[in-house]
């Protein structure tokens, strides 16, 4: 997509939880620089009001002169909360025909699924700056498959997935944090996706919170004819005495018997280090074999 004699320009924002430490977003914008990048940081990146990165409108307002300005990526600096009470408010259409590649993670899922679903237009899902960029190391791999998104140069994913269902499909994928997914079912910011590819991570949820989110995308007809449903990593959660061997094992047990799709697991995305950069709202194929996953994000180069 970009000529790497120009280097490609990326624009941080917070549209959801406050930036606890200037200095984290700074070290992000360094990072990116190093990697070729040109960096922006929007004015109120790292305004606070309560738990927030700013009032509801400084953050619709940072959402705003990132669809005008001139550097074709928009970051997140990070998750946490906020976007669920903007959404009515973002202009998508002007979002979409910005042309614009808009990144984020974890809270930003729901900008991810409010864009497709209002106007089908792709967004990445991956790195946000500060926990990706910011912190005392940047993963290698992180950072590579990020690139590659970006320039178009990643054709297939591979992952090791030992306990995948046996899947050769394609169709187009979408999903993210679970909780953000969930939150947004029975509003116009849910996208309709049949024969998709669903890919889901989360933290910090307990599994039978997990389970109990997706027997709710089950029983709201969402599951039902996806291709594929792709686990990526549920993390920081803590077992319980009573839980007595209920696990997320359990869990993904308690899936394969109720929804009759494939499970694919092993997903190097989610709250981790390691993670792909994964594009919300395109078509893909995803294979297993021999206890690998294939997940095909370009057919053929031009």
């Amino acid at each position: 997509m970009h000529h790497h004699d120009q280097p490609s320009g990326i624009y941080l924002i917070s549209p959801s939880g406050a930036v606890r430490d200037p200095q984290t977003v700074e070290l992000a914008a360094q990072r990116l620089k190093g990697m070729g990048f040109k960096v922006s940081v929007d004015r109120s990146a790292l305004a606070v009001h309560e738990r927030f990165a700013g009032t509801d409108a400084q953050r619709l307002a940072g959402i705003q002169r990132a669809i005008k300005q001139k550097h074709p990526i928009v970051m997140a600096t990070r998750g946490g909360y906020g976007l669920s009470r903007l959404l009515p408010h973002i202009d998508w259409q002007a979002v979409a025909d910005s042309g614009k590649t808009f990144i984020g993670q974890s809270d930003f899922t729901a900008f991810n699924l409010a864009l497709l679903a209002q106007t089908g237009a792709c967004s990445l899902t991956g790195p946000t700056a500060v926990f990706d960029f910011g912190g005392k190391t940047v993963d290698d791999l992180t950072q590579a498959l990020f690139q590659e998104m970006l320039s178009g140069e990643l054709e297939i994913l591979s992952f090791e997935a030992p306990d995948a269902d046996a899947v050769d499909a394609r169709g187009i994928l979408w999903g993210g944090n679970l909780a953000m997914l969930a939150s947004l079912v029975g509003t116009p910011y849910l996208p309709r996706v049949p024969g998709g590819i669903l890919f889901l991570e989360d933290v910090g949820e307990h599994p039978f919170r997990i389970e109990r989110m997706l027997a709710q995308l089950w029983q709201a007809g969402v599951l039902d004819g996806q291709q594929a449903i792709i686990l990526g990593r549920f993390t920081e959660y803590r077992l319980a005495e009573h839980d007595q061997g209920y696990d997320l094992a359990s869990v993904v047990g308690w899936l394969r018997r109720t929804v009759k799709v494939p499970v694919v697991t092993g997903l190097p995305y989610g709250h981790v280090k390691l993670k792909a950069t994964l594009p919300v709202g395109a078509q893909v194929g995803i294979a297993t074999e021999d206890g690998m996953a294939h997940l095909v994000l370009q057919e053929h180069h031009h």
